[in-house]
C-alpha cells in the first residue's frame, strides 16, 4: 500500500527518460527532493493533462530544491514520441522492462492490467518518502496537492 512507504527510505531505481538519459534516485540524495509521479499511459487525456500541468508549473516542480520525475510502463520510444508531440521537456521515465518493476516497488503496479496506477510520492533530500497520494486510473491528481506537500517539505 502507498501509505506504508511514508517515513521509509524510497526504493532506489535507475531508469532512462525520453532523451535516453539515466536517472538514479539515490544520486539525488543530499541535493534535492524528488516528486515521483507514476502515470498509467502516454497519449491518454488524463495523463496528458496532468503532465502538462506539471510542465506549466515550471520552476515550482523543477528547481534547486526539487526535481519531478514522471514514470510509466510505456516503452521508451512511446514516451519519446509522446513528449515530442506534447512538448513535454521534463523527464518521463520508462518502467517498461522488467515490466513495472519500479511501480511494483512503490505498490502502484496494477498486475491485472499491466500499468502503473496514479501514485505520487514526495521523497525528501535524505531519500525518505514524506508524502504520497494514490487515485484511480481515471481520476486526475491535483497539482495544488503537490504544491502544498512541497511547501511543507522545503
Amino acid at each position: 500500500m502507498v501509505e506504508s512507504l511514508i517515513g521509509l527510505p524510497a526504493p532506489d531505481f535507475e531508469l532512462c527518460d525520453q532523451f535516453g538519459q539515466k536517472h538514479r534516485l539515490s544520486h539525488l540524495r543530499g541535493s534535492r527532493a524528488v516528486l515521483l509521479v507514476f502515470f498509467p499511459f502516454a497519449f491518454t487525456p488524463t495523463c496528458t493533462r496532468e503532465l502538462h500541468e506539471i510542465g506549466a508549473g515550471g520552476e515550482e516542480f523543477v528547481n534547486d530544491q526539487v526535481v519531478t520525475l514522471a514514470l510509466s510502463c510505456d516503452p521508451l520510444a512511446s514516451l519519446k514520441t509522446f513528449a515530442e508531440r506534447e512538448g513535454i521537456d521534463h523527464p518521463l521515465l520508462s518502467d517498461f522492462w522488467p515490466h513495472g518493476a519500479v511501480a511494483r516497488q512503490y505498490g502502484v503496479f496494477v498486475e491485472a492490467r499491466g500499468f502503473a496506477n496514479r501514485g505520487t510520492f514526495l521523497v525528501d533530500r535524505d531519500g525518505i518518502v514524506r508524502w504520497s497520494v494514490l487515485t484511480s486510473p481515471s481520476q486526475a491528481r491535483s497539482a495544488d496537492d503537490y504544491r502544498a506537500a512541497l511547501a511543507r517539505l522545503v
